[in-house]
């Protein structure tokens, strides 16, 4: 059973917040063995795929070479250029077979963390460098088990390639005169049944890697009693902060309404999703001012303030949706809205011209 630093037995399931801080760290199941049996996995695909097309290329390579041997010159120049046309023969042989290697571990890998980052992982621990400390894990009894680890690995991949060397070693090829293309369809078939066995044996060790490593990461992602309540404890306060912080903003709300929604002109309806408060006062605004605005809840209330101060409401989706979404609390609406507004404000004060004499507006004619 795993412990705590401080002793205490870890018997209870991480919860999710610790899965999450523990995938952030790189801290998931993943075994080496799948990484590298997917690695082996492709590089045998490409090679199986390029086969022909490799033994071609190598085929006309050795032929123009052969031939050009008796009036080939050596010298500086020749020996460059000679040099430069076998890296690019070998390198259209061996990047193919590189790149498929590169992609298949990085699958391997990706497969096992889900493709996701975990920028914690690679940052550096210098606590690693400490030579002592180094010392400690070459001589411990993890790298011990390592080793043994290793050594069953290794006979796990004998064991599964011993019957196809043991019918090598007795093939003719080895004590009969034979001509060069049999030999490299020998070494070509001899080399795909040894991959095709330590794939094999390499499935068996990466499932059962694979499984332990799945059961030891949730052993030591277990967390103890004490963990777990700190955790809840910390949950629940941050819950209510967050509620507490909700309920100031809805009390600011609303005493923004309160102040602001009796001295408004007019509301802007939707009619009833949308409520937007608008005020003009032409000596002290350029234009007229949103000074306040709401949806479902919030409109509604917004409607209740009106209603109970006699202030005027009037329908109009387009407008009510274009200043709901484009003009903010505080500011003036935008200039797309003067004519549409206008028109608003000149009907309000036209259907309640004693009101607003009596708040020294001026009637708009």
């Amino acid at each position: 059973m795993a412990e705590s630093e401080s002793g205490q037995e870890k018997t209870e399931m991480p919860t999710p917040k610790k899965l999450q801080e523990l995938m952030e760290s790189g801290q998931f199941a993943r075994s080496q063995e799948v990484q590298t049996l997917v690695l082996l996995l492709a590089a045998l695909l490409i090679l199986t795929v390029m086969a022909p097309k490799m033994v071609e290329t190598f085929r006309f390579y050795m032929i123009g070479t052969f031939q050009r041997l008796g009036t080939m010159q050596m010298n500086y120049e020749a020996f460059q250029g000679h040099f430069g046309h076998f890296m690019v023969t070998a390198g259209t042989l061996i990047l193919p077979v590189m790149a498929a290697g590169v992609l298949g571990g990085l699958i391997g890998s990706g497969t096992q963390s889900q493709f996701r980052a975990s920028p914690k992982a690679i940052e550096p621990k210098f606590s690693k460098l400490n030579p002592f400390s180094g010392f400690k894990r070459i001589f411990s009894s993890q790298s011990l088990a390592k080793l043994v680890v290793s050594l069953m690995k290794f006979v796990v991949i004998f064991g599964f390639t011993y019957p196809v060397l043991k019918q090598v070693l007795n093939d003719p090829v080895f004590y009969t005169a034979t001509d060069l293309m049999h030999l490299m369809a020998f070494m070509g078939q001899t080399a795909q049944d040894v991959a095709l066995r330590v794939i094999a044996g390499m499935v068996v060790i990466a499932a059962a890697d694979y499984a332990y490593q799945q059961w030891k990461n949730e052993e030591d992602s277990k967390m103890t009693k004490q963990e777990v309540k700190d955790e809840n404890k910390q949950v629940d306060g941050n819950q209510q902060v967050k509620g507490e912080q909700r309920r100031r903003r809805r009390q600011m709300l609303m005493e923004t309404l309160n102040t602001e929604v009796p001295q408004a002109d007019v509301i802007v309806t939707n009619p009833t999703h949308l409520a937007i408060a608008l005020k003009y006062d032409r000596e002290a605004m350029g234009a007229p001012r949103v000074v306040a605005k709401g949806a479902r809840y919030n409109a509604l209330r917004i409607r209740e303030i009106a209603r109970k101060h006699e202030v005027p409401m009037v329908e109009n989706k387009p407008v009510a949706r274009l200043l709901f979404k484009n003009c903010k609390v505080g500011q003036e609406i935008i200039p797309d809205l003067y004519a549409a507004v206008a028109e608003i404000l000149a009907y309000v004060y036209r259907t309640h011209r004693y009101k607003y004499y009596t708040r020294g507006q001026k009637v708009m004619s």
